[in-house]
C-alpha cells in the first residue's frame, strides 16, 4: 500500500508543472511532467508486479 500512496503524492506533486505547461505553455514545466510521468510509470510496473508476485503466493 505504501507505493500507493506514493503514486498518489507524486500525481499531486505534478499537477502544478501540468497547469503551467498545459496552460501557460512553460516548456521547462513539461519536461518535469515527462520525467515525473517516466517515475510513476516505473512505480506503477513495481507495484504490478509487486501485486502478482503476492497474488502468486496465495
Amino acid at each position: 500500500m505504501k507505493k500507493f500512496e506514493e503514486v498518489k503524492s507524486l500525481v499531486a506533486a505534478l499537477e502544478a508543472d501540468a497547469d503551467k505547461f498545459y496552460n501557460k505553455g512553460n516548456s521547462a514545466a513539461g519536461t518535469r511532467v515527462r520525467k515525473g510521468m517516466q517515475d510513476l510509470k516505473n512505480l506503477a510496473q513495481a507495484i504490478r508486479l509487486e501485486v502478482q508476485e503476492t497474488k502468486n503466493k496465495a
